[in-house]
């Protein structure tokens, strides 16, 4: 049997992601901004960073935070993505080390709330499906988790300033193409990284509803060349590398 060959057949029912399309964000004085300063991509990493396995350092802190946003944890595997998530990130900002780490690791711990708040039987049919980036409830995911951000946050001591960069953040990680900061970055990358975990890769494969070996493939090439730094790009790369080994999917397909 050519396994390969029906495992190319088979990816043919999946049309590529498509990316998420410009429209004037390129030119937003904050993208402009950013892509000047840092013009090398993937971007060159200050530090070293760590690509073993994410559960050997598993986040820390911010327990205040995450009691108050235990209901939004409770929708679309919140309760998985989002600390593995901030695991992430926290090896991203040791990474780089200039960036405003208290600003990555609490937009990264709200940036999905948002899901909780929209229509729960729409997210995988359109947030997973078909032309998934432009859906209209990924941008109302992303209006609902400003709303989570301005409702908790100012209870916890933090700044109407603070607070307005991380929504600045919240409102397109998934739908603007482009970061207008190293913190924005950051956070995209560490969003994106779960999904090279075991845990993340078998639970987007199932909203995607797709095989390991179809979703792995898809990882490499489709997701990692969106990743904007070095350090991403290194973990993703190692993550990729044991879970295929893991799951077989050079045989399972």
């Amino acid at each position: 049997m050519n396994t390969r060959t029906e495992s190319s057949s088979r990816e043919q029912d999946y049309p590529s992601w498509a990316a998420a399309e410009s429209g004037d964000t390129a030119a937003d004085p904050r993208a402009v901004r950013f892509a000047a300063d840092f013009p090398v991509r993937p971007i060159p990493m200050e530090g070293t960073v760590d690509t073993r396995p994410i559960c050997s350092t598993p986040g820390s802190g911010f327990e205040e935070l995450w009691k108050q946003i235990e209901p939004e944890t409770r929708t679309r595997g919140n309760d998985v993505h989002l600390p593995i998530s901030a695991a992430y990130a926290e090896r991203l900002c040791d990474a780089y080390p200039s960036a405003d780490r208290e600003l990555v690791l609490v937009t990264i711990i709200l940036h999905d709330t948002g899901w909780a708040h929209v229509d729960e039987s729409r997210i995988i049919s359109e947030g997973f499906g078909g032309d998934w980036r432009k859906a209209t409830i990924r941008f109302g995911h992303e209006r609902e988790g400003c709303l989570v951000a301005r409702r908790v946050l100012p209870g916890l001591g933090y700044s109407e300033d603070f607070i307005e960069r991380v929504c600045e953040i919240i409102d397109g990680h998934d739908t603007r193409p482009v970061a207008y900061s190293l913190e924005d970055a950051l956070v995209r990358d560490a969003d994106r990284q779960w999904r090279f975990d075991r845990a993340g890769i078998a639970l987007s494969a199932s909203w995607f509803d797709m095989d390991m070996a179809t979703y792995t493939d898809r990882l490499q090439r489709e997701i990692i060349p969106e990743l904007i730094t070095e350090a991403a790009v290194a973990m993703a790369e190692e993550d990729l590398r044991r879970q295929r080994e893991l799951l077989r999917t050079e045989v399972i397909r």
